[in-house]
């Protein structure tokens, strides 16, 4: 079976004819991380088991399981799987499809996921006239009708030096909860020059900023198995009834319940797995200062 960053390389979407191919990948615990690259189709990246992070230039997008992001075609990007990650790619030509022209993270349909998985294991150098192009053209456009269920799992990528140094230790240190006064003080800044500093490159305030980096930790977690109350803990939470009500006013449900109606039971893997980090914080390489 093909690994991670090995099938980029074997099945080069590009080369082929077909506005639409599929293929399914099982990343080994070596090779989990997919170095920066581009696409001239657009391509959707989906989880099957476990979870998914995909950094651009732009920010991070976490994708839970039985979800998928979208990457618009020529974006350069990265992707990160969980350890007991399992993905389906799909790519599509610029003019078959009337997706958005920036990442999302989309929350797909059981179906749609089958179908998606059923068309990776067809031959995908079909002619336009075969039943396999048809069966792509019904997928496209049931994915297109998808862009209803786009999920609120964006992080703004700062673009200062500082504010990636922050984004990298709250990502490290996710359970420090120091005010807008104490990092703006860190940095020689008063409060509100430093809360104007944050909404500038992010979009949000410090405070939404930062809980969207717990979310997508949160999200990490569970999708690697940890408990409620162990990511709760871990991310500094007060209580696991605060940590929940987060989640739930963000994603609509309780992170049992949101986690539960999004897993599968995983697929065979090639070979059993040795024994990985519990977690790996987020760690995109345009964090690091310049």
């Amino acid at each position: 079976m093909t690994t991670l960053y090995a099938s980029l390389i074997e099945h080069d979407p590009d080369r082929l004819s077909a506005a639409v191919t599929a293929l399914r990948v099982y990343p080994n615990h070596n090779e989990r991380e997919t170095p920066l690259h581009s696409h001239r189709k657009g391509q959707l990246v989906v989880a099957l088991h476990g979870a998914v992070t995909c950094e651009t230039t732009q920010g991070m997008w976490i994708v839970p399981p039985q979800s998928a992001v979208w990457i618009p075609p020529g974006v350069p990007h990265s992707n990160r799987v969980t350890l007991d990650g399992q993905l389906c790619f799909l790519f599509i030509a610029p003019h078959a499809t009337s997706l958005p022209d920036h990442c999302c993270t989309l929350a797909l349909t059981p179906l749609l996921v089958q179908m998606i998985c059923h068309l990776a294991e067809l031959p995908q150098d079909y002619a336009p006239h075969e039943r396999t192009a048809r069966l792509a053209a019904v997928l496209v456009e049931e994915l297109e009708s998808s862009q209803r269920h786009v999920l609120p799992l964006h992080l703004p990528m700062p673009q200062h030096w500082r504010l990636r140094e922050i984004a990298r230790h709250l990502s490290e240190h996710p359970a420090d909860r120091s005010t807008v006064a104490e990092w703006g003080q860190r940095h020689a800044m008063s409060e509100r020059s430093f809360a104007r500093f944050v909404q500038a490159e992010t979009g949000m305030s410090f405070g939404r900023w930062r809980r969207q980096i717990h979310l997508m930790l949160a999200l990490q977690r569970l999708a690697s198995g940890s408990s409620v109350q162990r990511v709760s803990q871990d991310l500094g939470y007060d209580s696991v009834s605060a940590f929940i009500t987060m989640f739930k006013k963000t994603l609509g449900k309780p992170p049992a319940r949101y986690m539960a109606q999004r897993q599968a039971p995983p697929a065979p893997t090639p070979a059993a797995r040795s024994a990985a980090p519990y977690f790996q914080p987020l760690r995109p390489t345009s964090w690091k200062p310049n």
